[in-house]
């Protein structure tokens, strides 16, 4: 089962290369931290924040590409951990399809806090989580 949840809390260190990124469960009390890149904690920041760059960065150019190949990003889901990575999958909507495709996490947030797509985060990896 999928559980819904947001993006709690970014944090920042422009002296690391290691960021981190909060979720926690909606209506709950679970939440666990993933650690991602700089690039990526930096275009979640700046699409939370609305800031648009004055020409498209890798994000903002792969949605433009999705968008105008008629697909919209519907659903953002956080489906393992292994070896303390977290896997993810992102889910595009088209009139025809819905497509599921394998990705990184802070990607799929990059992705999807711009266009306010539902994150979710399957039961498994919370209980991973807490066994860590």
């Amino acid at each position: 089962m999928d559980i819904p949840v947001e993006l709690s809390k970014i944090i920042i260190n422009e002296t690391s290369d290691q960021q981190v990124i909060v979720v926690k469960e909606k209506g709950g009390q679970r939440t666990f931290p993933i650690v991602i890149g700089i690039v990526e904690i930096f275009a979640i920041d700046r699409r939370l924040k609305g800031i648009m760059p004055p020409r498209p960065m890798t994000h903002d150019l792969l949605q433009s590409v999705i968008e105008q190949m008629g697909g919209k990003i519907s659903r953002i889901t956080i489906t393992d951990l292994k070896n303390h990575t977290f896997y993810a999958q992102l889910t595009i909507q088209t009139q025809a399809d819905s497509i599921v495709i394998d990705c990184r996490p802070s990607d799929a947030i990059a992705l999807g806090v711009a266009t306010n797509a539902a994150l979710f985060v399957a039961e498994e990896v919370f209980e991973k989580v807490l066994k860590q």
